[in-house]
């Protein structure tokens, strides 16, 4: 290993180790790492739901699940919708346990629309947020304009 001396333009700054680089077998950092692809496919919505551009899905479920699993469970739809391949979301298993996608091997199944929250991701939410929650949902099913 050589180090940087004096002169090799290099002196401004304390010496360093000019051969730090990882070994080739070396894993290296989580960031680097290749991610496997996932095949997102659409389900069947027999249920309500929301479209995925409706201003509900990041107000509500945004608090559930995260910012990032909701941007990531927009790119599956859109995925699903074009019939593309995407990098495996880090998310994937929080939107599993949400309910918002089925996995099924390297499969990924999302519904072309969101649902409303459940029970259990209501209980878990502040009285005035829930009350708008209700009232949204009341909204929708009646057909009447969302309020943006």
């Amino acid at each position: 290993m050589r180090s940087a001396t004096p002169g090799d333009e290099r002196d401004l700054r304390p010496p360093v180790a000019i051969t730090a680089a990882p070994s080739p077998g070396d894993v290296g950092r989580r960031s680097v790492w290749r991610r496997s692809t996932v095949v997102p496919r659409l389900l069947e919505d027999a249920g309500v739901g929301f479209p995925p551009h409706h201003p509900f899905v990041r107000r509500f479920w945004t608090a559930v699940v995260g910012p990032g699993a909701v941007a990531d469970l927009l790119r599956l739809i859109a995925a699903a919708r074009a019939e593309r391949h995407l990098p495996r979301p880090d998310t994937l298993p929080t939107l599993a346990v949400a309910r918002l996608v089925l996995l099924d091997g390297g499969t990924v199944w999302v519904r072309p629309s969101v649902p409303p929250l459940g029970g259990a991701e209501l209980r878990r939410m502040a009285p005035g947020l829930k009350a708008e929650h209700q009232a949204q949902v009341g909204r929708y099913l009646a057909g009447e304009p969302e309020n943006s």
